[in-house]
């Protein structure tokens, strides 16, 4: 079994925008960002059920941190969405042998490596779709994709159902898995109040980058 983590990192300039609208400066925010992505990509060199990581981004920061984690790098378009960037990485995925891929997002700092690996373990050969949806079950943090390219991803507001759609035209099965540890994505301040509550009850080992950040923004 041959599975290619896919990494897509937007501009950490315009990172966590709609953070700015609960007073977080540019500088908070890119050091959230930063956090996050550094928790996600240290997961994932834990995970034992992944053998390449790639992350595609067209941000210097984003890919210094991925070529010090290991990880390989793919040029994105500045102005392409994280479904472009996704697909970026999938389709060099598939052409490079992959059987699956694994598409996450870069602001899931829980994430567990080892119920990762468990996950991984029960995928099977045939046509599959996996989704692992937000805390909120509406939107997608995280899918398993088998074949590597079985469908092109659709993020965005209801991005859950539009990828459990694509998956059955596709003929795959499709799972919905709930896994806590991916469920906790940050966009707003509500979710970034989320995060920081689970954190508050998780081991301090659970996401240190983004403990550190939080920790800095102060009382809130």
């Amino acid at each position: 079994m041959s599975l290619v983590a896919v990494l897509p990192v937007k501009r950490f300039a315009s990172a966590k925008a709609r953070l700015a609208d609960d007073g977080l400066s540019s500088g908070q925010r890119m050091a959230l960002a930063t956090g996050m992505l550094n928790d996600v990509l240290s997961a994932l060199r834990r995970c034992e059920r992944i053998d390449d990581i790639v992350v595609v981004t067209s941000e210097p920061g984003a890919e210094a941190m991925a070529r010090g984690a290991g990880a390989q790098v793919l040029a994105d378009e500045p102005n392409d969405g994280h479904s472009e960037a996704a697909q970026r990485g999938i389709a060099w995925a598939a052409a490079d042998g992959a059987f699956h891929t694994l598409v996450i997002a870069g602001d899931v700092p829980a994430v567990d490596a080892a119920q990762l690996d468990r996950l991984i373990d029960s995928l099977t050969d045939d046509l599959e779709l996996v989704i692992i949806p937000d805390r909120h079950g509406t939107g997608t943090n995280a899918m398993l994709l088998t074949p590597a390219d079985v469908i092109a991803p659709a993020f965005g507001e209801g991005s859950r159902e539009r990828h459990e759609q694509l998956g059955r035209v596709a003929g795959a099965q499709v799972r919905v898995v709930e896994d806590r540890s991916l469920a906790f994505d940050v966009d707003t301040a509500a979710d970034l109040a989320a995060l920081s509550s689970e954190l508050d009850g998780a081991d301090r080992s659970v996401a240190p980058f983004t403990r550190a950040a939080i920790e800095r923004l102060g009382p809130r």
